[in-house]
């Protein structure tokens, strides 16, 4: 059994199917990144996970506890971090921290937490003149302070700037250190690809793909794949061979998109080697997790649609 296994799990708001069938598991000490567009049913998704929304159908299972009737036993296993939290702004770090403390059996040390989000120097400082980006860590802190074994984490990143973000990254890496569980929502896929041991695509409330980031890249790659080179200025006059994928030209740089790479990247050489010329910084590249996420959102869209 995962520290979290979903399997049929079913949401209707009047006519709107929010989750249709979805099935899924996360391993304990996994970092586990649920992705899809707004309306995807991933609000709906982690909320009955969290145990503030019951479910029509299917069965659910977080650290062995159904959430719908779990109760506190469940809770105090649990850290959530929400996406925007209303903290009394009157209070200090520690103080909130403390407060917090205080609703669980077996807390982490207030100090120790607080160190671990890097607010060690804001510790005493008012949570109304923190930035934004030390708001967000106050709020994970008091997500940590019951030492949850599971924390949800809602779009942890949103708003911070690129040094701020890979400075969280670093914090969220360190709890995978101490053998946390993370369920991440988030709608940055390099965030997804860097953090998360395996991610879960969803749309309309359905799976449309699983696995960890290199095996969804590599699955896409067996149908795409990018061909990428740049055509000396001698040459850029010269028409490029017809190749079976899709040519995007941009002055001397070329890009292939290709289901065919053996095939096209043949072409492609043939063509360099008769007009005696080089294709510079030529790479093979596998679809990044954007790319794979477009492509699965898309693809569902077109077969739900009917477009």
């Amino acid at each position: 059994m995962g520290a979290i296994d979903v399997e049929g799990l079913r949401k209707t708001y009047g006519s709107v199917r929010a989750v249709d069938g979805l099935s899924f598991s996360v391993e304990a000490g996994e970092v586990f990144a649920l992705l899809g567009p707004n309306g995807a049913g991933k609000t709906t998704t982690v909320e009955i996970l969290e145990g503030h929304r019951s479910r029509d159908d299917g069965a659910v299972s977080v650290l062995g506890f159904d959430p719908q009737t779990g109760g506190r036993a469940y809770r105090e296993r649990i850290g959530i971090v929400l996406q925007e939290a209303a903290l009394d702004e009157e209070f200090s770090v520690r103080e909130l921290a403390r407060l917090y403390a205080g609703f669980f059996p077996a807390p982490r040390p207030v100090d120790e937490v607080i160190e671990l989000v890097g607010l060690t120097e804001k510790a005493d400082a008012r949570i109304g003149t923190l930035s934004g980006g030390q708001r967000r860590r106050a709020d994970l802190a008091l997500g940590l302070i019951g030492d949850p074994e599971l924390l949800y984490l809602d779009e942890p990143t949103t708003g911070f700037d690129p040094s701020a973000r890979r400075a969280a990254w670093d914090m969220l890496e360190g709890l995978r250190g101490l053998g946390k569980t993370i369920l991440l929502t988030t709608h940055y896929m390099d965030e997804a690809e860097h953090l998360a041991d395996r991610v879960a695509v969803i749309a309309a409330g359905q799976l449309v793909a699983l696995g960890s980031p290199d095996e969804l890249a590599e699955r896409q790659m067996a149908s795409t794949t990018m061909i990428a080179f740049v055509v000396p200025e001698a040459h850029g006059a010269l028409a490029l061979p017809a190749l079976r994928g899709e040519v995007r030209r941009d002055g001397e740089k070329v890009e292939v998109r290709t289901a065919a790479a053996t095939d096209d990247l043949h072409e492609l050489t043939e063509w360099a080697l008769a007009h005696g010329t080089e294709l510079g910084s030529l790479r093979l590249a596998r679809p990044s997790l954007e790319q794979v996420y477009l492509d699965v959102v898309g693809q569902a869209e077109r077969e739900r649609t009917g477009v």
